[in-house]
């Protein structure tokens, strides 16, 4: 009796797993040209959400992730206050970023191309990225099992509304249309209690 049902455990399916993004070790990163020639780089310091991972085939697993605009850093004061005007992300009408999976593809070893809705500046359009990842589980300080993942791709601005930019004397524009995006995920599958813990260190200290 217990043979059968230890043979009936092993063959049992994994269950999918709820991960959740560690806003502290994670980041959304952005590049896009300046003046023609340079490149601006610049992030989104909240990040949030979830992965309900698939163990057994990671195509079947599904992610939604948050990102708060308001929390954009180009390390120039007066650049991101522009960047969060109504001009660009008019973060106070629309303060919500998010991605939400609809399709996952194998690419390789641990690379999956991940096709789903990005709603940014209240306009919500299909994009894909390249996923590579997921690396771990590695045991956490806590307790929790740790997991890391890369998102990167490209998008058009305008595509989203984004439409602003100014015309410079040597000819073309001061702002180039196409982003390049980098998200530096860590995950764990922590319980409620660990989850408070941890995004509680994020917060700042009271004065």
């Amino acid at each position: 009796m217990k043979t059968a049902l230890a043979l009936l455990l092993f063959a049992a399916p994994a269950l999918a797993v709820e991960l959740q993004v560690d806003p502290a070790h994670s980041t959304a990163g952005f590049a896009i040209k300046h003046m023609m020639v340079s490149t601006v780089h610049g992030s989104f310091g909240k990040v949030t959400g979830t992965l309900n991972h698939d163990p057994k085939d990671p195509t079947k697993s599904s992610a939604n992730i948050q990102i708060d605009p308001a929390s954009l850093d180009t390390r120039v004061e007066k650049r991101d206050a522009h960047l969060k005007s109504a001009d660009f992300f008019d973060v106070q009408k629309c303060p919500e970023m998010t991605f939400k999976s609809t399709k996952i593809e194998k690419a390789g070893d641990k690379k999956y191309k991940v096709t789903g809705d990005l709603t940014m500046h209240c306009i919500t359009k299909p994009v894909t990225l390249e996923v590579e990842g997921l690396n771990g589980p590695v045991k956490g300080p806590k307790g929790a099992n740790l997991y890391a993942a890369t998102a990167t791709g490209k998008l058009n601005r305008k595509d989203f509304g984004l439409n602003w930019n100014q015309a410079i004397e040597a000819g073309g524009v001061a702002v180039g249309d196409e982003v390049q995006l980098t998200v530096d995920l860590e995950l764990n599958d922590s319980p409620p209690a660990a989850r408070k813990e941890a995004q509680a260190e994020t917060k700042p200290a009271s004065k």
